[in-house]
């Protein structure tokens, strides 16, 4: 859930361990061509404390309630600072279950993960607790530094953008610090539109018209003899084909769509180019000048866009005597559509976001 998270059984957002488990105007937007370079204008937020945690991404908005009443000027103020910005951050707010759910509300529709873990709480099924997470390995017979260590095949591995092998990957991750330990358990958050910009033109037009396969799973070491979850992903596969370059749908800005948890190769070319050319796209989405780290505390809130970002979630608390709560709402989206105007295609498995649930 750190969104930092995914459960990789249904939930695969926040994954790796929290989910951490996406209006304003942009120099490109509506165009569809933009470069991604994240130059604004202020629109709504100029009302707003905003305070700019990094060069190319994050912010902290201060001075405002959370769990209380918001105006739609504020609430456009916040859509477009998280727009401009990426992520947003605010600190010491009162919210609880219910009053998350609202907020998220605010900007589209919550979605209902069709599973979730027994620390979630019962009765608001919008919400997922990331102490979850610890009951993953145990449910298929692996302790947790197993279950990580099978799942990620690369020191890169953990980085990912929430349940991008769906066809309708969730548009913002709202994420809550109910408890954290005293030191560590940071998550960090990297800029794809930016990252798309810093790309040389030539590499930009190849990278456009790429599209590359998003699947549960992906790099799974299995167990020697029966593996459980092995057999559930056979038996609960998801898989989807996206664009390589995505156009975002508020900001027109193209933003370099590359998950590395969940990207299993770029199609239509061979398994050694597919190799070489991830290597180098995740190389460029986890450079550091792209990233912000955020210091979470008990009461502090993160919204992000899930479409022009990856996030890493924390992997320095496991040998720690300290507790870290964290609750995740996520925010419907659309299937995404690459700079040709062709949408993203389903391989396997349902949608994420079911109205009628």
């Amino acid at each position: 859930m750190d969104t930092d998270s995914e459960t990789e059984t249904e939930t695969d957002t926040d994954s790796e361990t929290d989910t951490d488990t996406d209006s304003e105007t942009d120099t490109d937007t509506g165009t569809g061509t933009g470069t991604g370079t994240g130059t604004h204008t202020a629109g709504p937020a100029d009302g707003l404390d905003v305070r700019p945690a990094s060069g190319h991404i994050g912010a902290e908005i201060h001075g405002v309630d959370l769990a209380g009443p918001l105006d739609d000027r504020t609430v456009a103020g916040i859509r477009a600072a998280m727009l401009r910005w990426k992520v947003v951050f605010f600190r010491e707010q009162k919210l609880d279950h219910a009053g998350q759910i609202e907020f998220a509300r605010r900007f589209g529709e919550p979605i209902r993960p069709r599973s979730r873990g027994s620390v979630s709480p019962a009765d608001f099924p919008e919400i997922e607790t990331t102490a979850d997470r610890q009951e993953l390995g145990r449910k298929h017979g692996m302790d947790q530094a197993e279950w990580l260590e099978r799942r990620r095949h690369s020191t890169l591995r953990g980085w990912h953008a929430d349940h991008t092998a769906r066809i309708d990957p969730p548009a913002l991750t709202l994420l809550r610090a109910e408890r954290v330990p005293p030191y560590g358990g940071d998550t960090t958050w990297a800029n794809l539109a930016t990252a798309y910009a810093g790309l040389s033109e030539p590499v930009r037009r190849f990278a456009d018209g790429l599209r590359a396969e998003h699947r549960l799973g992906v790099g799974y070491l299995a167990r020697s003899g029966p593996d459980p979850y092995l057999r559930h992903l056979q038996e609960q596969q998801v898989a989807s084909v996206h664009p390589v370059v995505r156009v975002h749908p508020e900001t027109g800005e193209r933003v370099l769509y590359v998950n590395p948890y969940y990207v299993e190769n770029i199609v239509d070319v061979t398994r050694a180019e597919s190799r070489l050319l991830l290597e180098m796209f995740v190389e460029q989405i986890t450079r550091p000048e792209y990233t912000v780290r955020f210091r979470w505390e008990p009461g502090s809130v993160a919204l992000w866009d899930n479409r022009a970002t990856v996030h890493l979630a924390p992997n320095d608390t496991a040998h720690l005597d300290f507790p870290r709560v964290m609750h995740r709402v996520m925010v419907a989206g659309d299937p995404p559509v690459g700079v040709n105007g062709t949408p993203s295609k389903s391989l396997t498995g349902k949608p994420l976001h079911d109205p009628h649930r």
